[in-house]
């Protein structure tokens, strides 16, 4: 399938399958993938503008941000060693971090000095060398793994720093959902070539399957996704009425995805063996 970046260049790339069953990578990689992220639009990174887009998108984080925060509460103990990697402007280390020992991990340097701003008892590194070996309790990605493209040498990165038993969390989209299906090229969670892979559900339990070091425990679904990304869609389109139609796809996808569980977005909790 050939998806264009609807998000800043409008350049085309292909969808090509790998190994694991169900996992696509995007073709080609841009040498320069850096510049793909330079705009002030991109959610990750941004300051606030009060847009009504970026309005909508802060409504849905914070019911998120408190589900994401449970997620934790349920698995560790207050004051867990607690890792996100690929941190952003800091939004989810500086909701946890009076609860856990929070690390915030970011190479964008304008999105770490934003979460540098935004948190107060929170490390923000740029070199996971600074973490000791098995001194974590939990390392998060949401929304990150996805734009990784070493992705077996950082999975055993994390093991590595983890303590036994710790918890790896790791949150994408789900290319065979409803909204993924109806969307198609124009789905937003492709968002080419800043995501370099593409997950279906069962594509991240093959990889999760085929690794040794890892044990997947749980899958929990993320249900606002599928109305961001529909609205993302729908722009992309350039539909009409771009909030109804986004409610009602969304709604869609949800309600079908309580009969197959193929989520716009899912989350993966793995248990380090």
């Amino acid at each position: 399938m050939k998806i264009k970046d609807h998000f800043l260049s409008c350049e085309e790339f292909e969808l090509t399958e790998t190994d694991t069953k169900g996992v696509f990578k995007t073709f080609p990689i841009p040498s320069d993938i850096s510049k793909y992220y330079e705009s002030e639009n991109y959610i990750s990174h941004h300051q606030d503008t009060g847009s009504s887009k970026e309005k909508i998108y802060k409504f849905l984080q914070s019911f998120n941000l408190q589900y994401k925060k449970t997620l934790l509460l349920d698995r560790l103990k207050k004051g867990s060693a607690v890792l996100d990697y690929g941190c952003g402007a800091g939004e989810f280390v500086k909701y946890i971090e009076n609860d856990f020992d929070t690390f915030g991990f970011e190479p964008n340097s304008a999105a770490r000095n934003a979460a540098l701003s935004k948190t107060s008892n929170t490390k923000i590194i740029e070199d996971l060398k600074s973490v000791e070996d098995q001194s974590l309790d939990a390392i998060t990605l949401w929304h990150v793994f996805e734009h990784v493209e070493n992705q077996k040498e950082m999975l055993d990165i994390f093991h590595s720093k983890l303590k036994q038993k710790g918890i790896l969390i790791i949150a994408v989209p789900n290319h065979n959902s409803y909204d993924a299906k109806h969307y198609k090229e124009f789905w937003a969670a492709y968002d080419v070539p800043r995501h370099i892979y593409h997950f279906s559900k069962n594509g991240m339990e093959n990889l999760i399957s085929n690794n040794p070091n890892w044990k997947l425990r749980k899958i929990k679904p993320l249900l606002l996704d599928s109305f961001y990304i529909s609205m993302l869609s729908e722009k992309y389109k350039k539909s009409t009425l771009i909030l109804l139609k986004a409610v009602v796809h969304g709604t869609i996808s949800n309600i079908k995805a309580l009969f197959n569980y193929e989520f716009s977005s899912l989350i993966y909790i793995i248990e380090k063996r």
